[in-house]
């Protein structure tokens, strides 16, 4: 079973907010093969601590004009990693340098990955580059 359609949809709108902040390496991996908690992860990589702040505070802005508030959020304070639990879609947030240690997309990557808009994909380096 595919992502839902509403976990694409949240996908693909918290990718474009974190993209308008300016974030790096924005992927989507639909995970809904491989548990049962989330149907897609977001992940996306600020360059310090105060932008890891701003896509937080970008992607909850545009979810929430979707009527989707996260569940859970952890990891703010420190600003190093954040994660937005959607329950549809878990987005983490992550400072360069976790985001090179912790390596998520590794650990997903042979969960087929979401397409996403071109405004985010334009220019995009990384993993999942088109």
């Amino acid at each position: 079973m595919a992502a839902s359609p509403r976990a694409v949809e949240l996908a693909r709108a918290a990718a474009v907010a974190a993209s308008d902040k300016l974030g790096e390496e924005i992927v989507a991996v639909d995970v809904s093969e491989q548990l049962v908690i989330t149907d897609a992860f977001v992940l996306v990589s600020g360059t310090n601590d105060r932008q890891v702040k701003a896509l937080v505070d970008a992607v909850e802005e545009a979810l929430l004009g979707l009527q989707a508030k996260p569940a859970r959020r952890e990891g703010e304070r420190e600003g190093r990693w954040v994660l937005l639990d959607y329950l549809d879609i878990i987005v983490h947030v992550q400072h360069q340098e976790e985001r090179a240690f912790y390596a998520l997309e590794r650990l997903w990557r042979d969960c087929p990955s979401i397409p996403l808009p071109e405004e985010v994909t334009r220019g995009r380096s990384g993993v999942g580059s088109a």
